[in-house]
């Protein structure tokens, strides 16, 4: 493993997703300022997932053909100015354009810098991948309790002054992060480069897909409404934000757990064991009364995003042609295409309720589990002694 570089991308995952994470945790304060509806913030929070993770495979596909690290650090960038910006927009439509913009440098960052975690990796592809995961996951833990104490001190409009971090961030990339290598794809277009990625494993890595998709509609479901639901319930925006933080919080050590379990025992017993466990902890978060609901997000996160880095891993063992491309398939097309449904979510909770809505989006995990059992048998990496 190289230590240094393997640092330098899991940096700027940290650094872009600890902007992005600043949008959810601040919706009470959006809708508070703005009027907003339930709809309206699924809608941005709908918008913000579409556009930073649903069009990570062409953009995977055109930063392989081009082999710039301006699509790394340039998307960087886009995150770290535009999303601190939001906090002085006076309307729905400037806020969901600032959104919008970090969103996509969102998804200019993720598929080159995914795509690049394997080639540094050595012998422990499970391992570096929910390294590199952690960053993610980890800023989206820290994010919510800063922005949220930093708001509650200052004020909303304060937030822009939060973007001098990124800068200097990007700064120290610029002269340590190495150039993308091309897949060798770049000479067959778009459709064919997938085509050529994903070849006879189609079949298995659209399973894969499927199975991250139905996690991330959970995911991106309870990570965008909770803060909502638990400022109605009577709980601060501190709390709120705590809760947010504790559910990724306990996805990053428990996607950390994942991979080194993967690199000794396989990918699909992880599976099976964090979907069947995933149902029930959501279930408990949604009825703890007073304090307990902390623990009870820890619980929760630990088992919603703990197979998260897998899917990529599998992907890629699956598919070693095609590792951005099939990196931004699982980490982006499906984890975005899942958060898209929250205009959707918002809708029904306007007519319903959130945590009705959230009781049944809670199911999911438990059904997936049928889909999962047809996973094919990968055997972890062979170690030397």
């Amino acid at each position: 493993m190289n230590f240094r570089i393997i640092f330098s991308l899991t940096l700027i995952h940290f650094t872009g997703d600890l902007y992005s994470s600043f949008i959810s945790p601040l919706f009470p304060l959006f809708v508070a300022k703005l009027g907003l509806s339930l709809t309206q913030v699924g809608v941005i929070a709908g918008t913000a997932r579409l556009l930073a993770f649903v069009v990570q495979p062409s953009v995977g596909y055109l930063a392989d053909r081009y082999q710039s690290r301006g699509f790394i650090l340039g998307g960087l960038l886009l995150v770290v100015v535009c999303i601190p910006l939001s906090g002085i927009a006076p309307s729905f439509w400037v806020l969901l354009g600032c959104v919008s913009v970090g969103s996509i440098g969102s998804s200019m960052f993720h598929p080159p810098a995914t795509g690049m975690v394997p080639l540094y990796a050595g012998a422990n592809a499970g391992m570096s991948m929910s390294v590199f995961n952690t960053g993610g996951t980890l800023a989206f833990a820290l994010g919510p309790i800063f922005i949220t104490w930093y708001a509650g001190l200052f004020g909303l409009e304060w937030i822009s002054v939060t973007m001098m971090f990124g800068l200097m961030v990007a700064a120290y990339l610029y002269f340590t992060v190495p150039p993308p290598q091309s897949e060798g794809l770049k000479e067959y277009g778009f459709v064919g480069s997938l085509r050529e990625a994903l070849g006879h494993a189609w079949k298995p890595i659209f399973l894969i897909w499927l199975v991250m998709m139905l996690r991330a509609i959970v995911g991106q479901s309870f990570l965008t409404f909770m803060p909502v639901l638990y400022v109605d319930r009577g709980y601060s925006l501190v709390s709120a934000g705590a809760m947010f933080s504790l559910f990724t919080l306990a996805g990053t050590f428990s996607g950390l757990l994942a991979g080194y379990l993967s690199d000794r025992i396989g990918f699909k017993a992880i599976f099976i064991v964090s979907h069947a466990l995933m149902t029930p902890a959501l279930m408990i978060l949604l009825y703890l009364p007073g304090n307990w609901v902390f623990p009870g997000a820890l619980l929760a996160g630990f088992f919603t995003l703990a197979t998260m880095p897998l899917g990529v891993v599998m992907a890629q063992a699956l598919a070693p042609r095609g590792r951005s491309m099939v990196a931004s398939l699982m980490m982006g097309f499906a984890y975005g295409l899942g958060g898209a449904v929250s205009p959707v979510v918002g809708k029904l909770a306007d007519v319903y309720s959130i945590q009705l809505v959230l009781f049944w989006i809670a199911m999911v995990p438990f059904l997936s589990v049928g889909l999962i059992a047809l996973f094919p048998r990968l055997e972890p990496p062979r170690r030397s002694l």
